[in-house]
């Protein structure tokens, strides 16, 4: 055995896992990350990340540490620059999230899932009469997929003639209701100055 192998840990396959992106409850490696919880921070904090386990709604993630004031990173994981109108549907999702889990109108259900058409309603009534709503429509198969790439939502079989998505819960810790409002205010600016 060389000296590499005895340096690998038995968690070690769930934190190169954490470094790609998000572990759901159903992946393999999600006991291994319950197990060896305190193990992965104290491995994963000296590159200046953050493991977030959020058991009840069966995701982990990692999170970048904030070194100052100006929420400057050491940079290990690179920001993704989102367009304009894939960040509304971002906020969108973020916000039926929100209202779903604030006001349950079943207590058995525990996921949301959304069509095309229940996102196109909610854009309805979330963006400002003066906001070009034709083209956003147009465009929205686009800015579905891009919301998708970023694993905020997940393709998840039919409801009548179109698709369902469920909509990650990981989306509240990546959205949060400060970035929620604060967007829906530069919103309404932004509308104003056109």
């Amino acid at each position: 055995m060389n000296s590499l192998q005895e340096n690998i840990k038995p968690y070690s396959k769930a934190v190169v896992k954490l470094l790609k992106g998000t572990i759901n409850k159903n992946d393999i490696i999600w006991d291994d990350i319950l197990i060896y919880q305190n193990e992965i921070q104290e491995y994963i904090s000296k590159i200046g990340l953050e493991l977030i386990v959020k058991e009840n709604d069966g995701f982990a993630f990692l999170k970048q540490f904030e070194i100052d004031n100006e929420n400057n990173t050491i940079g290990i994981a690179s920001r993704r620059q989102i367009g304009f109108e894939t960040s509304i549907v971002l906020v969108i999702l973020r916000q039926i999230i929100e209202e779903f889990e604030s006001d349950p109108t079943d207590f058995t259900v525990t996921e949301r899932y959304i069509t095309e058409s229940e996102l196109k309603e909610q854009i309805a009534f979330f963006l400002p009469e003066n906001f070009n709503r034709v083209k956003f429509l147009n465009d929205l198969k686009k800015y579905i997929e891009n919301v998708e790439k970023l694993g905020y939502i997940k393709e998840s079989g039919t409801s009548g003639n179109e698709k369902k998505y469920k909509i990650h819960k990981i989306i509240k810790e990546k959205v949060t209701l400060d970035i929620l409002n604060e967007f829906k205010e530069n919103l309404k600016q932004y509308v104003e100055s056109i």
